[in-house]
């Protein structure tokens, strides 16, 4: 007997079968419509598109924009991408999948095309749509790896900054720039704002305090309005770095970018700068052959803050289904709790939000830390569905070395 859950997903599997199909027959339209054009000459075919376009969003009652969207994706899914289409098909993805794969595989240089796609049609039928979009990013950005230093160059000298009126006198104010200054003054704001927000008699909510106090350093240049805990604050960065990408020579771990958390690849002469230079940067070197098994047993309950910057470092988000918090805004729960004989070690420890820490201890959820699985969770829910969320990076184990009979290190 299905029960109310069974029910929903059987319309969510329907509406991707339907999306497919309209996909197909939106794509019929439009080469149909060029075709009829291209009896006349291909100098009409701008004006069938936009005819067709035009048409599908009266009928549809949608935007030309949205309507230019959908014979776009319909487009890619039926002509380029038909592995996408036929997962869609029989719902194996949904159709915000299909969406975010179209423009993550519209990337890629076509040479790169074959050895991705597979896998990134696996992560669309498997993952939750905020983890999929990390992942098939992760996925690209890996594939692209060789061009990223040449990318990057080129991206920076497209920076800049700008503000777009609001309603109700308020106004938007953008800045685009390289991904590891604007998370480090994104995060140093918000740890102002924290120390800030802590205090006795504050009544702002954490976005309030976070746009006033940018104000305060870019209209004053002031902070003395501040507590004193929140000055001097500094930004804080992880970057995860190939063991190989911080030689002098420049050889890097083949195939592996350096990662920013919360960030994502930057050029590996960036990271490299950053380990170097940076005093608050926490650099976690990562090879292949090596790893760590670290653990402070039943010794105590508190996290010690090098362990938590290897759990927030190896999941990077809220571990629970789906959630997008970054790692370092989370709390380290313990699996197994401590009262029940659960050890604060890296096997037993993960960050959770807030508010998936509340659902775990008080929402009927059953969560474990599979054994060996490098940090994984499968989370059951009170009606008995099982779920897996993987960590962001694998932590492996170090393994110790022999020393040399004459008391010579081994190298």
């Amino acid at each position: 007997m299905p029960d109310a859950l069974d029910l929903v997903l059987e319309v969510a599997d329907m509406m991707s079968i339907f999306a497919a199909q309209r996909f197909v027959r939106i794509d019929g339209m439009r080469c149909e419509a060029l075709a009829e054009a291209g009896r006349y000459g291909s100098q009409l075919n701008g004006i069938a598109e936009r005819s067709v376009r035009l048409e599908l969003a009266a009928a549809l009652r949608i935007t030309e924009y949205a309507a230019d969207e959908l014979i776009r994706l319909a487009e890619a899914v039926v002509r380029r991408y038909p592995q996408v289409l036929d997962s869609l098909s029989r719902a194996g993805m949904t159709e915000k999948h299909a969406s975010i794969l179209v423009d993550g595989l519209d990337e890629l240089e076509p040479d790169l095309l074959d050895g991705v796609l597979p896998e990134a049609v696996a992560l669309a039928e498997a993952e939750p749509v905020g983890s999929f979009r990390r992942r098939l990013r992760k996925l690209i950005d890996t594939a692209r790896v060789d061009t990223l230093a040449e990318r990057h160059e080129a991206a920076v000298e497209k920076r800049r900054t700008f503000i777009e009126p609001a309603e109700d006198g308020m106004a938007s104010w953008t800045l685009i720039g390289p991904a590891v200054e604007v998370r480090a003054g994104f995060d140093r704001v918000t740890a102002v704002a924290k120390v800030i927000g802590a205090q006795p008699e504050e009544t702002r909510t954490l976005d309030q305090i976070r746009s006033d106090v940018m104000f305060d350093l870019l209209i004053e240049g002031n902070t003395g309005v501040h507590p004193v805990q929140a000055r001097g604050i500094q930004a804080k960065v992880h970057v995860t770095v190939p063991v190989l990408a911080r030689l002098e020579d420049g050889a890097r771990a083949e195939g592996e970018p350096a990662v920013g958390e919360g960030i994502g690849p930057v050029p590996v002469e960036v990271a490299r700068e950053l380990c170097g230079s940076a005093p608050t940067m926490t650099r976690i070197l990562t090879d292949p052959e090596t790893g760590m098994v670290l653990s402070v047993s039943r010794d105590r309950y508190e996290t010690p803050p090098w362990l938590r910057r290897i759990v927030t470092w190896r999941a990077e988000r809220c571990m629970a289904p789906g959630c997008t918090m970054p790692a370092s805004r989370c709390q380290i729960d313990h699996s197994i709790a401590w009262e029940h004989g659960g050890h604060t070690s890296l096997g037993n420890l993960c960050p959770l939000c807030q508010g998936h820490h509340t659902v775990k201890h008080h929402g009927g959820w059953t969560v474990t830390q599979i054994e060996g699985s490098g940090g994984a969770l499968e989370w059951i829910s009170p009606t008995g569905r099982r779920y897996l969320v993987q960590p962001e990076r694998k932590v492996p184990v170090f393994t110790p070395v022999a020393v040399a009979t004459d008391g010579r290190p081994p190298f």
